[in-house]
């Protein structure tokens, strides 16, 4: 499987090695220094971007297009799955499935469908623990609709969490949506919530961990 960076966190790597260059060469400069010194700033250097490289990861995983088949966006754990009214787009009852993804998760989203984007908003709000039930209302996030070759709508909202702040969404109206192809990203802690519709033959619990492009949520029905 090719792992790959993702384009939304390239300006952070290239921007936190410049900076980390330019603490470094200032500290050496101005104060006296020694090789324990260095070696510890090259210790916590690596380990930094050893992180981010790790978290900006992208890994290429292939779907079979499936029309039937309704793909993970994301990696994480199941941690809501219920019938709720969905009152921005769709303003229908529908079956929510909420992904939550730690710090260590991929942070990549993807379409679980193929299709048409119908919808996107994007709302402003606060920072809960994206773990929590309200993160999904109250939370900065990211709405998009997206209407199969059926005609079934699902609707994936990006939420960021305590410590997200910055949301990316290369959806736009009209759009192709290619079911496995990148939604977006969302930096630092987040969740992605799916609204699909009543029948939908589900396939996972709550508790269950899941993985973008490979475990299939479920089947429309």
């Amino acid at each position: 499987m090719k792992i790959t960076i993702h384009p939304a966190g390239r300006y952070i790597l290239i921007l936190g090695l410049f900076l980390y260059i330019l603490v470094c060469s200032t500290i050496v400069f101005a104060f006296n220094y020694s090789d324990i010194y260095l070696l510890v700033m090259g210790g916590i250097g690596f380990i930094y971007f050893s992180f981010l490289i790790y978290f900006f990861r992208n890994p290429q995983r292939e779907v079979d297009l499936n029309n039937n088949i309704i793909y993970a966006p994301a990696d994480g754990k199941i941690v809501v799955l219920e019938e709720a009214y969905e009152p921005e787009f769709l303003k229908e009852k529908c079956i929510k499935v909420s992904i939550f993804m730690s710090m260590l998760n991929v942070h990549v989203n993807r379409y679980p469908v193929s299709g048409v984007v119908k919808y996107t908003k994007y709302h402003a709000g606060r920072y809960y623990i994206a773990y929590y039930p309200k993160a999904s209302v109250f939370n900065e996030h990211q709405s998009t609709a997206i209407e199969t070759c059926e005609g079934t709508l699902i609707l994936v909202k990006q939420i960021a969490g305590i410590v997200a702040r910055r949301i990316v969404c290369y959806a736009n109206p009209g759009n192709e949506a290619v079911q496995g192809e990148d939604l977006g990203f969302i930096k630092f802690g987040s969740r992605v919530d799916l609204y699909l519709p009543l029948g939908t033959i589900v396939m996972v619990k709550n508790g269950d961990k899941v993985k973008g492009n490979s475990t299939i949520i479920g089947y429309i029905n």
